[in-house]
């Protein structure tokens, strides 16, 4: 068994509904969810849109991380995510992100460190996420990033400082 810890999120439509069925999906598909954060709703990040709203959960699975892989995105796609439809958006404005029903990222995959043409673990952006830390702070404070070498509290407390942000 492995540990996974997944990023949920999305801003279209009623995601906190998605959320739970992501998560339901994900015992049925993926593993059982051990914890869960609670759901966080914060500013797009890298376009103009409505508000994301975010959580973090950890699953105990049997699956290689690209079966992993294989398996977020086929619930995604029940989900109703249509990464056609996105690439779309971002070609006619030239964004590099776009809104999502659903967006269901690998965070962690136990302690490894995994650089594949498909998949990279962890996930590169976690240092530069306050939408990632702070639910993953909720029980993972003292986690040592495999490659940052940094806990996610000290990830966080980083990152606010650069912010200008004293709030950790």
């Amino acid at each position: 068994m492995a540990r996974a810890i997944i990023l949920m999120g999305g801003n279209v439509g009623d995601v906190k509904s998605r959320l739970q069925s992501a998560q339901r999906l994900i015992n049925r598909n993926v593993g059982p969810v051990m914890r869960c954060s609670h759901r966080y709703t914060s500013p797009a990040w890298g376009f103009d849109s409505d508000e994301f709203s975010n959580q973090v959960v950890e699953v105990d699975t049997d699956l290689q991380p690209e079966a992993l892989l294989d398996a977020l995105q086929g619930i995604e796609q029940e989900l109703g995510r249509d990464r056609t439809a996105e690439a779309a958006e971002k070609a006619r404005t030239g964004a590099r992100y776009s809104s999502r029903k659903i967006d269901l990222d690998i965070l962690f995959y136990d302690d490894e460190v995994i650089r594949t043409e498909r998949l990279t673990v962890p996930h590169p952006l976690i240092p530069a996420r306050e939408f990632v830390l702070v639910p993953l702070c909720e029980w993972m404070r003292d986690y040592r990033h495999p490659v940052e070498g940094k806990t996610i509290g000290e990830l966080l407390d980083v990152l606010n400082k650069k912010n200008g942000n004293e709030k950790a």
